[in-house]
């Protein structure tokens, strides 16, 4: 039935504007009541009841057990995927829109935007509006602590155990065990195994 309706380009717009209001751009309040069945949730997971959840049933979303997405944040899954591990905290006023992956224990500071979303700018006699998006993933590994104010751009990968210092704007990948700070983000330390500590780069 979904590639069918995939295939059917009248049939796939007709359903589409049954799921999503266009002038909104989040799903009806009809599909939103629906949630429960569609969001895989592990157990003792919280999402508190002032988050925007522009959730929609033709893409996945799950969020791990013991995971938080605090108070005014929004989750939007209408472009991609957008998996959240378990043990991870997704702070205050935070904007995370698919695809986006993010590992376990991982803790993400207040107003911070992450987007697998970019919109298309590059024909000057069509608004910008007109062109639509283009998505790549973001992920960021297990372990991960980005602090408040970040901005991680579409297509990055973080590696295991880094650190995004606070007000960052992140438009590179970042390697595991690095400290990361700065617009556009730089490396200012790595972890170094054979000396058993951070070293300033």
């Amino acid at each position: 039935m979904k590639q069918y309706i995939y295939q059917n380009k009248t049939l796939k717009r007709l359903v589409h504007w049954l799921i999503m209001s266009p002038t909104r751009t989040r799903p009806r309040w009809y599909v939103r009541m629906l949630q429960f069945l569609y969001v895989k949730r592990g157990r003792g997971s919280v999402i508190y009841s002032s988050v925007r959840r522009d959730l929609v049933p033709f893409r996945n979303c799950s969020i791990g057990s013991r995971s938080v997405v605090e108070s005014f944040s929004v989750l939007n899954n209408a472009v991609g995927d957008l998996h959240i591990g378990h043990h991870s905290r997704i702070g205050i006023c935070n904007t995370i829109i698919g695809p986006v992956t993010i590992g376990n224990q991982v803790n993400i500071g207040q107003h911070v935007l992450i987007s697998g979303l970019n919109h298309q700018y590059e024909d000057v006699h069509r608004s910008i509006a007109e062109q639509g998006v283009s998505v790549a993933e973001v992920r960021i590994a297990d372990d991960v602590w980005i602090g408040g104010n970040v901005v991680i751009l579409s297509g990055i990968q973080i590696g295991e155990h880094a650190v995004i210092g606070a007000g960052s704007v992140v438009t590179k990948d970042v390697p595991a065990y690095s400290v990361v700070v700065g617009n556009p983000a730089k490396v200012v330390k790595v972890y170094d195994f054979s000396l058993n500590g951070w070293v300033k780069v």
